[in-house]
């Protein structure tokens, strides 16, 4: 297991790459290009210029988070064929510069959805959260509004105002697309690009719906273990897996969490996991907390142990984080909390190897 912290570059981020490089266990990040539009190819002296940055510090580039996927491929309209020409030649660039595994993921419209980002919590930290009966009070244009607000002057992944210019003509795209249209969609973006993958060594590992179920009307397909299947058996290959995240996941109570990781990862199909622990609030209703097991729902021993005993061999990150100490900067992606989370995690899986 290799520990990677998410990283969102110099310009981009409040973080510095030095810091990083000073938690203990963390050996490299997931890094992305933020200012390459969707859909068109990541240039080589891009894809080298943050390598050598990240290189230059001790650390790895060998997880990328995320080459998006481009509205048209999920939508099938014809134009797919030049995104989908244009996301092969930016996995060969990623390949050639050494990177091993791609996160995506294949959510219409929002890549996730939280109805605050900054709620403060009784220790005086603030979080993001998620409420279902704030959400039914929304429109999605009041939604994109709120999380603008919120955001802290940052572009978050998922949420770039160009892209989300006219949500109407986007809902309206979607009219007539279900789940089973959009799996099928998601089937021949796959089919195109797993064979290559194959060819460079490169694991592509779809993210789940965050959070696990429709919201808006629109389909999700990565909720659950029968959908994960369905995943899977689109194309049926090792280059194609899951970024299983936990807190996508367990944020649908149905899902047990420490049960997926054992059924996937033991046939090496989880390259990529995101690790965060969350609180329920009620029904439709969680906030994100702090990693350890008594400050949330989740059971976080059961889940670093159901790693271990798959023989998980991929790569793993602190999920999101609070915001603590005084700190201030991208919702969810501080550097202290999610320092803490490490220290953490990786303090289970020291006392979870020894007692095997």
């Amino acid at each position: 297991m290799k520990i990677v912290f998410r990283w969102f570059g110099d310009d981009n981020d409040n973080v510095k790459l030095e810091y990083i490089r000073q938690i203990p266990g963390v050996t490299g990040i997931a890094g992305a290009l933020y200012d390459v539009p969707v859909g068109e190819v990541w240039p080589r002296e891009k894809i080298e210029a943050l390598k050598r940055r990240v290189n230059g510090v001790g650390l790895e580039f060998e997880v990328i988070e995320s080459v998006n996927v481009h509205e048209d491929i999920k939508l099938g309209v014809p134009s797919r064929e030049r995104y989908i020409d244009n996301y092969i030649e930016s996995i060969r660039n990623l390949a050639d510069a050494g990177v091993k595994v791609i996160c995506y993921n294949f959510m219409p419209i929002f890549d996730w959805v939280r109805t605050s980002l900054n709620m403060p919590l009784p220790d005086g930290s603030n979080t993001m959260a998620y409420d279902d009966s704030v959400l039914n009070g929304l429109s999605p244009d009041e939604l994109v509004r709120i999380i603008g607000e919120e955001s802290h002057g940052f572009t978050l992944p998922g949420w770039q105002p160009d892209r989300l210019a006219d949500l109407k003509k986007l809902f309206d795209a979607y009219k007539g697309i279900d789940e089973n249209t959009l799996r099928e969609n998601l089937g021949y973006f796959l089919r195109r690009i797993i064979p290559f993958c194959e060819e460079v060594g490169i694991k592509m590992a779809i993210h789940p719906d965050d959070p696990s179920w429709s919201l808006f009307g629109l389909p999700r397909i990565v909720k659950n273990e029968e959908d994960i299947e369905r995943l899977l058996n689109l194309c049926d290959s090792p280059a194609n897996g899951i970024a299983l995240c936990t807190g996508s996941l367990g944020a649908n109570r149905k899902n047990d969490v420490p049960a997926l990781i054992k059924r996937f990862a033991s046939r090496g199909r989880i390259p990529f996991i995101h690790v965060r622990n969350l609180k329920f609030d009620g029904e439709g209703r969680f906030h994100e907390t702090s990693h350890p097991t008594s400050e949330g729902s989740f059971d976080m021993f059961a889940i670093m142990k159901a790693l271990y005993d798959s023989g998980f061999d991929g790569y793993l990150r602190p999920d999101h984080g609070r915001m603590i100490w005084g700190e201030e900067g991208r919702p969810g992606y501080g550097l202290y909390d999610r320092a803490l989370g490490v220290t953490y995690l990786t303090g289970l899986w020291e006392a979870i190897s020894r007692m095997s």
